[in-house]
């Protein structure tokens, strides 16, 4: 499995990427004065697992603290779109035997009905992340009838709280609990029998929670929130030297045991 690992990672450089030093001259632009169609970027629907980015109106604080896209503007929850995407879903592809959307990734609003054709959706920044009652009930029927979510990148305790009251509006009674490695996320692919992991940039530990069905932790695990980590920070980076290759490869297990573990429950 490690030498799998190996030759699928050498596969990452056939994607284009900026190098740190060119993302660092990116400038922030100004905030639109209209949303565009972020739809233009998705790949049309083929019966693949595609990687889907859920998209949010971020609160006041979350627009322009990160990386940009678009036109140069910060969203919050485009933080490593694209190359996050597509790296994990390359590695996806060459390790498992599940039909896999390699073209591109999707942006999809909470409340777009598309949503439901794909069983995985990952958010970006659900520090920042507000929803009104339509995208809470859309999401609420989507993580009902079989669909995982995938929150990553927040840390701090501010963050965790907004993220928290979020949720809470989707899942009123959802109680989040702290996933321990013995959990079967942790082993639907590779082995993960230790999660010390920390947050590549600041130095604190990380935790992950997850809501079960019914908050029944002997049923199906609804979500998973990387607290205190950016696991698709490794993804983007993992080709670059940026970012060690340790950090990376721990992470692309994360995710592909994400994906596996939703397909399989």
């Amino acid at each position: 499995m490690r030498e799998a690992m190996r030759a699928a990672l050498a596969l990452l450089a056939l994607v284009t990427l900026l190098t740190p030093a060119e993302a660092q001259r990116r400038r922030r632009g100004v905030l639109p004065d209209k949303e565009p169609d972020f739809k233009e970027f998705n790949v049309p629907y083929r019966g693949l697992v595609a990687f889907v980015r859920l998209r949010y109106t971020p609160d006041e604080i979350g627009w322009g603290n990160g990386s940009v896209s678009f036109g140069g503007v910060d969203y919050s929850w485009n933080h490593d779109y694209d190359r996050a995407d597509k790296h994990l879903m390359t590695l996806l592809k060459e390790l498992t035997a599940i039909g896999v959307e390699t073209a591109g990734s999707n942006i999809l609003s909470a409340r777009d009905p598309e949503l439901f054709q794909y069983p995985v959706a990952y958010m970006a920044e659900p520090g920042h992340w507000t929803l009104d009652d339509e995208e809470a009930a859309t999401l609420r029927a989507y993580l009902q009838k079989g669909g995982f979510i995938i929150f990553d990148d927040f840390a701090g305790y501010n963050a965790y709280s907004v993220f928290e009251g979020a949720l809470k509006k989707v899942l009123p009674d959802a109680r989040l609990l702290q996933l321990d490695a013995s959990h079967p996320i942790f082993h639907s692919f590779f082995e993960i029998d230790t999660l010390d992991f920390r947050h590549p940039y600041y130095d604190v530990e990380s935790y992950f929670f997850g809501v079960f069905e019914d908050n029944d932790p002997t049923k199906r695990l609804l979500l998973i929130a990387n607290a205190n980590n950016d696991i698709g920070e490794s993804w983007e980076w993992s080709n670059t030297g940026f970012i060690p290759i340790d950090l990376s490869n721990r992470a692309f297990k994360l995710g592909v045991n994400y994906f596996v573990y939703a397909l399989t429950h």
